[in-house]
């Protein structure tokens, strides 16, 4: 193997995990920025011009606050559990394309992507039920009846939700015959997917909300409940890693979200000016964490019996009766 190739995978790995990052830290400093606007309040506006270097202050403040551990809970899993929560949320976006293009440095052609797997979308899949170990580990490391419940929540929730998730994803990869990313992103060239698959749109769009603990989907922290659930007892940056996972995960499904149905880096003028598409997919992936932004502020979380029941009884019904449909009308077009 080229060591030129290494040398590329290895620093477009450490531009996706310092972009992912660095993203987390400014969707904090957005999201109170939006909220505060909803609300009619001013919210971060001391540390920097605009309140901009807030992010930063937060991180030195979690890097020196004291790190604590319950006695009689299980200290190895207490330590490895916010590690195996942000670990997925980091690599998830590896098979995303940013752009279908390539540049040259020296002999080097340098693609947008990290990877083009032929199976990017059961890899994606894959990866987001790792996620669900990490939340549950914690809660049950903890050994605070409080913490145990967020964690069976978490798994409850997340476990249920996929089975949605998965029949919403099928709709893109069966009207694009693969499920290559960057072939579903190419298959909207004319028409984006949310046009012809609507449906399956707004099961996804739901599901991704309960999938990153969002609102009004976040039941395994429920402050008023649960005391914030699995993460009761972290502190410092082991808090951190679990507030870094969750907006990760925000910025990642976006990515996928807009990936799958609206076009990706997809838009006008592509074709003479290839260089538009990662401004693109940044536009989209902004709009999508928006207006994520715009629910919390909207919606009360809902009581937990009903989330179970919103995922069983009407997206999962919902999302395998638009596979069939889905099935049926491709089958009839091409016979």
């Amino acid at each position: 193997m080229e060591i030129g190739l290494i040398l590329e995978w290895v620093l477009k790995s450490l531009i996706i995990i310092l972009g992912s990052t660095g993203g987390f830290a400014y969707l904090t400093w957005m999201e109170r920025k939006v909220l505060a606007r909803m609300q009619v309040r001013y919210g971060p506006n001391r540390a920097g011009p605009f309140g901009l270097l807030q992010p930063i202050a937060d991180a030195f403040k979690l890097i020196f606050k004291e790190e604590l551990i319950p006695g009689k809970a299980d200290k190895l899993m207490f330590i490895l559990a916010p590690v195996i929560t942000v670990i997925p949320a980091l690599i998830i976006t590896a098979v995303i394309p940013w752009g279908d293009f390539s540049f040259k440095i020296g002999e080097q052609s340098i693609s947008l992507y990290l990877a083009d797997v032929n199976i990017g979308v059961l890899y994606i899949l894959a990866v987001t039920s790792i996620s669900v170990y990490g939340i549950t580990l914690a809660g049950w490391a903890s050994n605070n009846k409080y913490a145990t419940m967020g964690g069976i929540r978490a798994t409850a929730q997340m476990i249920s939700y996929e089975l949605a998730m998965g029949f919403a994803v099928m709709g893109p990869v069966m009207m694009a015959g693969s499920l290559s990313i960057m072939e579903i992103v190419r298959s909207q060239h004319s028409l984006w997917f949310i046009v012809t698959q609507p449906v399956a749109f707004v099961v996804f769009y739901i599901v991704s909300l309960a999938e990153v603990n969002r609102a009004p989907f976040d039941m395994p922290e429920a402050e008023q409940e649960l005391v914030a659930g699995y993460h009761s007892e972290y502190s410092g940056m082991k808090f951190a890693l679990f507030f870094m996972a969750e907006y990760i995960k925000m910025i990642a499904i976006s990515i996928i979200g807009s990936s799958l149905f609206l076009g990706g880096f997809q838009g006008p003028f592509i074709d003479q000016l290839p260089w538009l598409g990662p401004i693109y997919l940044f536009i989209k992936v902004v709009a999508w964490l928006f207006t994520m932004i715009w629910i919390r502020a909207t919606l009360p979380r809902i009581r937990y019996d009903r989330l179970m029941m919103l995922g069983w009884k009407v997206l999962f019904p919902i999302a395998l009766v638009n596979v069939l449909i889905t099935a049926a009308v491709i089958l009839s077009i091409g016979g």
